[in-house]
């Protein structure tokens, strides 16, 4: 490990670090509500005291600050991993390329975890080196590339971002948090604080999932840390603490802590190199005493101001302290949302016998909304008691595939994929054309591949979950894990009466048909 460097005021800035350490990292959209970008130290400052924060939650003298900073940077300097962003951020001279640099592992690194994002970033920055390559592609390249990151919609911004640096601001990065929320889309809070402080040295702060847990147990905030109050007191105090001297190193230490030993679940409390100025450790070290009924004289272990539940950053009186969790006490999750339920029947059509090799059938989803752009086999949403599946992607399919030959349509089985927000459940069903539609004569967003060019293309994992149902009834091919996410059903030795009717809605005319 190469140690970290110090930054130096202006443009050409080595920093030891591109990113945090994370292993998945909530943002500001799910654990955060942050408050307006610009300068609001004061007012948020104003805001906690109107609303009786105890001080016991806060730094109140700089030896504690200076001691929190020393102790995490020494720590950074020997332990943080080694990542290839961090290198690329190190070694670059050029403040716009690294820039770039920072905010493309940003963007890639939320919600998602870092052993997935090191190879997708790897191949990123090797077809897509500087802003100007990216403003470049197409979109089409960019969803290409990003198929099996998740959350979309994130390298279409990123992209749009680039376009707008090159077209716009002549190709050069904003330099503070403040212009970079302001000037580029889809950058929040925290990603223009990660990029400025990182790549351009600016003392400002950042505060995502990992810091949110260092700071709610450093502090004992035990109050939900997605609302409102919370939210400003942790990028309050995470804005005291940010070093002006390292102020990328330390925001990526303070990350890196949350990721590697302040975890959610057992926590590395004894390798924590802020342990002395926790007090959830403090209070776990009370309940201990208090449990053992050791005598008077035992360490004196500080307290939130009297229990009178006038305090809005304690742990509520309705979620008491649970002794099994120990420091994990903090922070308490909010209550999440139940998801949507959602259901869709799907249909992967091939040509086994095409010129060239076997094809499948794809459409392009919308451009807008859930997975836009991407590319399907062909789906409809149906009714969990409305209409039966195959009827619906029957009408469909004829939009899709024009006229079709004689051939079964077959149910294989259910996927079901989970999304932020919604549980769509995919009833999964094939159909193998036994005449040859030429692949210049399919309507505008509709494409014949073949298998190699399928897993190369810009399609939602969800679509690869179908894709392996489909696969595992193949003739020769084996029927998929009882483990597996994905369901199929038990072949049958003859079809149903209700796939016999299937089969005769799609009996040719005549001998012309076929």
């Amino acid at each position: 490990m190469r140690k970290p460097r110090a930054a130096v005021a202006s443009g050409h800035r080595k920093r030891a670090a591109s990113q945090q350490g994370r292993e998945q990292r909530p943002r500001r959209s799910s654990q955060v509500k942050p408050p307006a970008p610009d300068g609001l130290a004061g007012r948020q400052e104003e805001e906690v005291s109107q609303a009786s924060v105890s001080p016991y939650h806060l730094f109140r003298d700089a030896a504690e600050v200076t001691a929190f900073r020393g102790n995490l940077l020494s720590w950074y300097n020997r332990e943080k991993r080694d990542l290839p962003w961090r290198r690329r951020a190190e070694d670059e001279v050029d403040p716009d390329r690294r820039a770039y640099a920072v905010w493309v592992s940003e963007v890639m690194l939320q919600q998602t975890q870092v052993a997935t994002v090191i190879n997708y970033y790897t191949r990123w920055m090797q077809k897509w080196p500087t802003l100007q390559d990216l403003a470049s592609a197409s979109l089409e390249e960019v969803n290409q590339l990003w198929a099996g990151l998740g959350y979309y919609s994130r390298g279409r911004r990123l992209q749009e971002g680039a376009q707008k640096v090159v077209e716009e601001l002549g190709g050069h990065m904003p330099c503070t948090a403040e212009a970079l929320q302001k000037l580029l889309p889809g950058v929040g809070q925290y990603t223009a604080g990660a990029i400025a402080s990182i790549a351009f040295g600016q003392a400002t702060a950042v505060v995502d999932g990992n810091v949110i847990r260092v700071l709610c147990r450093v502090r004992a905030i035990g109050a939900d840390p997605s609302s409102t109050l919370v939210s400003q007191q942790l990028w309050s105090l995470a804005q005291q603490l940010v070093d002006p001297a390292r102020p990328g190193d330390f925001n990526q230490a303070a990350m890196e802590l949350g990721a590697t030993v302040c975890t959610p679940q057992r926590p590395l409390c004894s390798d924590c190199p802020v342990q002395s100025l926790c007090r959830a450790h403090q209070r776990v070290t009370r309940e201990q005493l208090s449990a053992s009924r050791s005598p008077p004289g035992g360490p004196d272990v500080e307290e939130c101001a009297p229990n009178t539940g006038q305090c809005r950053l304690c742990l509520p009186h309705t979620e008491p302290w649970n002794h099994t969790l120990g420091v994990a006490n903090f922070p308490r999750k909010p209550s999440r949302r139940p998801l949507r339920e959602e259901h869709s029947a799907t249909c992967v059509v091939e040509q086994p016998r095409a010129t060239g090799g076997a094809r499948i059938l794809l459409v392009q989803r919308p451009h807008s909304g859930l997975l836009a752009g991407l590319w399907e086999f062909p789906t409809v949403t149906v009714a969990p008691s409305g209409q039966h599946p195959s009827k619906a992607l029957l009408q469909e399919l004829q939009n899709w595939a024009g006229p079709l030959p004689t051939t079964h349509l077959q149910h294989l089985g259910e996927v079901v994929h989970t999304f932020s927000h919604i549980k769509l459940t995919y009833q999964v069903y094939g159909l193998a054309l036994e005449g040859r539609i030429p692949v210049t004569t399919t309507p505008p967003g509709t494409r014949w591949l073949t298998r190699e060019e399928f897993h190369t293309a810009a399609v939602s994992t969800a679509m690869k979950k179908v894709f392996r149902v489909y696969e595992a009834h193949r003739p020769g091919t084996c029927r998929a894990s009882k483990s597996s996410q994905v369901s199929t059903l038990s072949s049958r030795n003859k079809p149903s009466r209700g796939q016999q009717v299937l089969d005769n809605y799609f009996q040719p005319l005549s001998s012309a048909a076929q």
